[in-house]
C-alpha cells in the first residue's frame, strides 16, 4: 500500500479527513522551502504538495505563476529538486506529491523519471494537463511505483468521471471553482453539488480532495462538511511564505497549519 493510501486509512480510522498543502519547491529558496516544511510537519500537515516550476503553468493563477518563475530564476532544476525530496525525506514520512507539467516527464522518459523520482522519495503525481486519453504510457510507468492523481472539474460528465477515476490512485482531484488557482470567489452552490455527485459516482473507492481557491479555516470546515475527504490549500501558503521572515517562516506556517488541520477533524 502506498503512503498515500496509507495516509487515508489511518485518518479514517481517527475519524479524519485529509489536509493536503501544496508549496513551490525552491519559493523564494531552498532554505524557505525546508522552513516550510518542518513548519507543515509541526502544524500537522497530512499530505505535502511539491510544485516542480514550469515556464509555461497553465492551471495556475498568478500567486503560483510566480512563485514558479522565481524558483527557475533561482535555477531550480531536476537534480536539485530530487535532493531537496531526499532531504525532506529524512524530516518525515509524510506523503509527498509532485505536482508539475507532462512535458517535464515526457522530455526525460516517464519511466525513468518516475523511477528517479520514488528512488528520491515521490509517492505521487499530480499532472494538471495529462488527459487520461492519452496517459497510458505514463499509467503503465508510474504502476506498482506511484500514484496517479487526476483532476476533474464541476462540470465533467458522469461517465467521464468513472473513467478518470479508474486511472487514478492515490485520490481524486476535484477542482473546486473554474479558472485557475488562487482565484477567491467563494463556496460555490455548483462546488458542493459536485462533491456530492462524484462521490456517488466513485462509491467511495477512492478519496475526493478538493483544491482551488481553499485559503481560511472556514473554507476547510464547509468543504469537509460538504463531503470532501481532503482539502487542498496551495496559494495561501505561498503568500504567507513571501511575506514571512525567514525566521519566522516555520512558526507562522506551523500555527496557519493548525488551523486549517483543526477542521478537518469529525
Amino acid at each position: 500500500m502506498s503512503r498515500i493510501k496509507e495516509k487515508f486509512a489511518e485518518l479514517e480510522a481517527k475519524n479524519q479527513k485529509a489536509l493536503i498543502s501544496y508549496i513551490m519547491a525552491g519559493f523564494p529558496n531552498e532554505k524557505s522551502t525546508m522552513s516550510t516544511v518542518k513548519g507543515l510537519i509541526k502544524g500537522g500537515i497530512d499530505i505535502i504538495e511539491l510544485g516542480f516550476p514550469f515556464s509555461d503553468p497553465l492551471a495556475d493563477g498568478p500567486v503560483i505563476q510566480n512563485a514558479s518563475t522565481v524558483s527557475l530564476e533561482k535555477g531550480t532544476k531536476i537534480a536539485n529538486f530530487f535532493t531537496l525530496v531526499k532531504k525532506i525525506r529524512k524530516e518525515t514520512d509524510t506523503p509527498l506529491v509532485l505536482m508539475t507539467y507532462t512535458n517535464i516527464l515526457y522530455h526525460r522518459g516517464y519511466s525513468e523519471f518516475i523511477a528517479e523520482a520514488k528512488k528520491a522519495g515521490i509517492d505521487g503525481f499530480i499532472l494538471p494537463d495529462m488527459s487520461v486519453e492519452e496517459s497510458k504510457e505514463y499509467l503503465q510507468a508510474a504502476k506498482n511505483n506511484a500514484d496517479t492523481i487526476f483532476l476533474i472539474s464541476p462540470n465533467t460528465s458522469n461517465t467521464r468521471i468513472q473513467k478518470i477515476s479508474k486511472a487514478s490512485t492515490g485520490f481524486l482531484y476535484l477542482v473546486a471553482v473554474f479558472g485557475t488557482t488562487g482565484v477567491k470567489t467563494g463556496i460555490k452552490k455548483y462546488t458542493i453539488d459536485a462533491i456530492k455527485q462524484v462521490k456517488k459516482q466513485t462509491k467511495g473507492k477512492i478519496p475526493i480532495g478538493v483544491g482551488f481557491g481553499i485559503s481560511t479555516p472556514d473554507d476547510v470546515k464547509k468543504y469537509i462538511r460538504a463531503g470532501a475527504d481532503a482539502v487542498i490549500v496551495g496559494s495561501a501558503y505561498l503568500k504567507l511564505i513571501e511575506k514571512t521572515p525567514q525566521n519566522q517562516l516555520e512558526s507562522k506556517v506551523a500555527t496557519f497549519t493548525k488551523s486549517l488541520k483543526k477542521q478537518t477533524i469529525l
